[in-house]
């Protein structure tokens, strides 16, 4: 009883101290741009957004994470709502149980929180394929995020059937929407104006509101590349950036015009093989209180990330790099709810800006001066976590068992030309005699294991660029087999076109009788394995399924158990948010009563899933693993009261410098050298001539303010026309200093398309410093762009460099 009459309490306090908010946003009102303020209901509104993304939130527990996000002194939610999630195949739209997204907004009002909402129709957010729909790809041709009919036709309808779910909650019917994002950052896709007004166009009309603010945001960098006039511009930008640098250029161009971040981000993602990111807390709070010093709105990207569940983890580019399943994202509220560090810090610096703000005096109105103070109500309580003892996963069946109906044969055909989105395929076809070791060329998406026959030969990981496979003497009839895993679609860039499965045709060459001989197998047959529940269920209770006599009846990795699906069962008295350890597992899928928790891969850093209660029961629980290589150890998980997402198990080191390597530049020449600014900002050099070569050698010779170290943010070649070369195929060949030790400051940074990213070499490591770019290929540049730190600044900038440039590798390496 004294519990419940606290808990009664406690929720009268809650309900005070939003009672005026909640009032406020309840009656029909305006949002509107003012001078210099955003006006909410004609008085000066300073938006202080915490962006979180329903989706990797379940929806028992949304409430709760609404209300945390309330106790940090936020007073917005920003979504994003990503289009497969709710059209997962074409017509198919979803918008009930986890997908409501009008009940999460209506949950936000309820608890006096205003949204903002980004549709799209592209996202990023680290989410698969940026939120666009893999069956797009259907259309071979389809141009992405540009003005392809079919592409316009089915955004506008996408666009259309979400709008009819919110476009009465907007606040000027009485709802929570105060603003309308179109597009995304489409100054780091692009740039085409006639896009982003057709995009904009779609917009206006699904709504159905003219007074409905609409808004775009890019990087200060590229945001006039795609600026709208009719629009509102805000900022991406993350902790540590030069908050008046970040703003220099809107205000010049729109000087009347508000000022809003809308995504300061506070930490960042993880991908698989990379270490955990994490950034400091008091960089964070010190970005926030200097905006709302200043009065600049933000939203804080991420308040609280949530998890990827199942396959909507996306991947990153240059290169393939896939996102673990916790987009815990170091912030505030952890991936399951819970407060951490920068939490309660944030809150603290929160609580003095918690009054209104006035744009005539610069500050904030405390409430003995008149101002409504809404205050920061009590944080909510977190759900309780558990142990659960380690269980063996008895229950087998290989993975060929998990094929569907749907087989083919005839050419190579990928995962949308089958007509599916996720999971892999069995691509099989024979062999001719081949008496000596041959060479596999293989272009595939994402991870491929080869088979002849029964006997595993190897793998070809797209993540580290690998394409080319040995394979022994056969004999003419033996079987190829090659199991293709797809991972996330790539999230970001050009290169969100992404195809999955064998994407060219494999081609055997060898030397027999001293003769170049090749191969290239013309038929296959091809077999859908599909990510889901019930696929799993099918193959485990019936081991023997169709298609099995195509395909080994157990494949297995060298180091460890067969590939397939694995069942398992605990119990529990009591349920609660658990962390299942995957550490004796190869990878692939886990699903728990029905639920797709994510994907697992030994690599790490990521080794547990997180698994709400909310979908755990009393008594008896459901574990099933899809292991596409097979257990590493015992077939048996245990549940951790505390995740693991920061340990790493890796065949190779994670900087650039291989054991003996040392650069020697004896007799080169450089094509470049010279002197960068000091300062914040781009920088641009050209060459005295063009200049041709596959590897680009920087060597930095000093930086500005004698620091004993150097950064670089961002790297660009221009080529023959001028303009930048395409860093798709970019690798890094060489590094001799990296710092792994305070952050991910590895020398791929430098053309990840993030600017708030950067290389970095250690402190106390001599002058000077070497960073070798395989471009992929010889080609011709004319100059060299070079981004600083954006930081105020830009600390540890390079002063004197040289740069060198040949077909072949340095000497040393």
């Amino acid at each position: 009883m004294k519990q419940l009459i606290l808990s009664l309490a406690l929720a009268a306090s809650f309900l005070c101290c939003n009672s005026v908010a909640a009032k406020d946003i309840a009656q029909p009102g305006s949002f509107k741009v003012g001078n210099k303020t955003f006006l909410l209901n004609d008085k000066p509104f300073v938006v202080k957004a915490a962006e979180v993304h329903y989706p990797r939130i379940p929806r028992e527990y949304w409430d709760q994470r609404i209300k945390m996000c309330k106790a940090l002194g936020m007073n917005t939610l920003c979504i994003y709502v990503f289009w497969n999630f709710h059209e997962p195949q074409m017509d198919n739209f979803l918008f009930t149980g986890q997908n409501d997204v009008a009940a999460f907004c209506r949950l936000a009002q309820k608890n006096g929180m205003y949204v903002i909402v980004r549709p799209g129709p592209y996202a990023c957010a680290e989410w698969e394929m940026g939120g666009l729909p893999w069956w797009l790809l259907k259309k071979k041709d389809i141009r992405l995020r540009e003005q392809d009919p079919f592409f316009m036709e089915r955004a506008e309808k996408f666009e259309t059937k979400l709008a009819e779910q919110l476009r009465d909650l907007t606040i000027q019917k009485g709802g929570p929407i105060i603003m309308v994002q179109v597009e995304n950052e489409y100054g780091s896709y692009g740039e085409d104006k006639p896009y982003m007004s057709a995009m904009r166009d779609i917009i206006r009309k699904a709504w159905q509101a003219p007074d409905l603010t609409l808004f775009q945001c890019d990087w200060s960098s590229n945001f006039t590349k795609n600026g709208l006039d009719d629009l509102t511009w805000t900022m991406n930008f993350g902790t540590g950036a030069n908050i008046d640098n970040e703003f220099k250029k809107l205000g010049e161009l729109r000087p009347n015009s508000p000022k809003m971040c809308s995504e300061f981000w506070s930490g960042w993602f993880d991908k698989w093989g990379g270490r955990h990111e994490t950034r400091g807390a008091e960089a964070m709070v010190d970005g926030i209180a200097q905006m709302l010093e200043r009065g600049i709105s933000f939203s804080l990207y991420m308040t609280h990330g949530g998890t990827s569940w199942g396959h909507w983890a996306g991947a990153n580019s240059p290169g393939f790099a896939p996102d673990v399943t916790s987009y815990d994202y170091d912030a505030p509220i952890n991936e399951a709810g819970q407060v951490t560090d920068k939490f309660w810090k944030l809150r603290k610096a929160m609580e003095k800006y918690s009054g209104d703000w006035d744009p005539n005096t610069g500050k904030w109105v405390s409430p003995q001066q008149g101002g409504r103070k809404r205050g920061l109500p009590a944080v909510p309580k977190e759900y309780p976590t558990i142990a659960i003892p380690k269980f063996e996963l008895k229950e087998f069946a290989p993975l060929a068992a998990g094929t569907d109906s749907i087989a083919k044969m005839g050419g190579l055909m990928t995962f949308e030309e089958m007509d599916f989105g996720w999971g892999s395929m069995i691509y099989i076809t024979s062999l001719p005699e081949i008496p000596v070791q041959s060479i596999l060329q293989l272009d595939a998406h994402d991870y491929a294991q080869v088979f002849i026959d029964n006997q595993f030969i190897g793998k070809v990981d797209r993540v580290k660029h690998e394409q080319t496979l040995k394979l022994p003497a056969t004999k003419k009839g033996q079987q190829l087999i090659i199991l293709v895993e797809g991972m996330g679609r790539i999230n970001f860039g050009r290169a969100i076109k992404d195809f999955k499965g064998i994407v060219s045709a494999p081609v055997i060459t060898a030397e027999v009788d001293g003769i170049a001989t090749s191969w290239t197998p013309r038929q296959w047959t091809k077999c859908r394995i599909q990510d889901d529940y019930a696929s799993a269920v099918k193959a485990l209770n019936n081991p023997s399924a169709a298609f099995l006599h195509l395909t080994p009846l157990s494949i297995r990795e060298g180091q460890g158990g067969e590939s397939g699906y694995y069942r398992g069962y605990f119990n529990l008295k009591k349920t609660g948010d658990t962390f299942l350890n995957l550490e004796n597992w190869g990878k692939g899928q886990v699903y728990v009563n029905g639920h797709a928790i994510g994907r697992h891969w030994y690599i790490g850093p990521q080794q547990t899933l997180y698994v709400p209660g909310c979908w755990l029961k009393k008594g008896q629980n459901e574990v099933i693993v899809l292991d596409v290589m097979g257990p590493r150890g015992e077939r048996t998980i245990e549940g951790l009261q505390k995740p693991i997402i920061d340990r790493l198990n890796l065949d190779r080191p994670q900087t650039h410098r291989l054991e003996g390597q040392t650069l020697d530049l004896s007799g080169e020449k450089p094509v470049l050298e010279g002197e960068f600014k000091s300062g914040n900002g781009w920088q641009e050099v050209k060459f005295p001539q063009p200049v041709s070569g596959r590897y680009v050698c920087i060597e930095a010779l000093n930086s500005h303010n004698n620091r004993e170290y150097c950064c670089i943010a961002e790297w660009y070649m221009l080529g023959a026309d001028g303009t930048r070369l395409s860093r798709e195929p970019w690798q890094v060949a060489y590094c001799d200093d990296e710092d792994i030790t305070s952050g991910n400051k590895t020398a791929d940074k430098i053309f990840d398309l993030q600017e708030s990213t950067y290389w970095s070499t250690n402190r106390g490591v001599q002058f000077p410093h070497h960073l070798i770019i395989d471009l992929g290929q010889d080609q011709t540049f004319t100059g060299i762009q070079y981004l600083p730190r954006v930081e105020a600044g830009a600390p540890e900038s390079i002063r004197q460099y040289r740069i060198y440039v040949k077909s072949s590798l340095f000497k040393g390496l």
